[in-house]
């Protein structure tokens, strides 16, 4: 089984990917490591980065996303623009969409103890987490 796991930070969707077997999680390495969504206030801007969203879960035949969750109020609330990206993933076809909390994350990290492969940039690691918390949560 494999699941893209993804933080939303800023403007940008970070990306990881993470396979299961025989329970042993292992991290897929794809040329696509973010994808950006640029000026939200305009349209065509967030219609392009739909397409881009579209064309790597087509191009890497992903059907299972589980994003990290954000805050929706206090001090560490997300910003707008990341409302707007969940969005879009969310809205994908053919794609089942996950939203996993922080806390969830860590107690499953903290429970299985999720090595963090050398193939692995530093800014994916919560990404990667995310995905090896829903493998190994199902």
């Amino acid at each position: 089984m494999t699941i893209c796991g993804i933080e939303i930070k800023g403007s940008e969707a970070i990306i990881a990917v993470a396979s299961l077997h025989n329970q042993t999680l292992t991290h897929v390495a794809l040329a696509t490591k973010k994808i950006a969504l640029e000026d939200d206030d305009e349209a065509a801007n967030v219609k392009a980065f739909a397409a881009q969203v579209k064309a790597f879960v087509q191009a890497n035949a992903i059907t299972r996303i589980a994003i990290k969750k954000r805050s929706k109020k206090g001090e560490f609330a997300g910003g707008p623009t990341t409302f707007k990206i969940e969005g879009v993933l969310q809205l994908l076809d053919g794609v089942e969409v996950t939203l996993l909390s922080p806390q969830t994350i860590n107690a499953q990290n903290k429970k299985h103890s999720f090595d963090l492969p050398t193939t692995l940039n530093k800014y994916q690691h919560e990404a990667y987490k995310t995905a090896c918390s829903t493998l190994m949560k199902k």
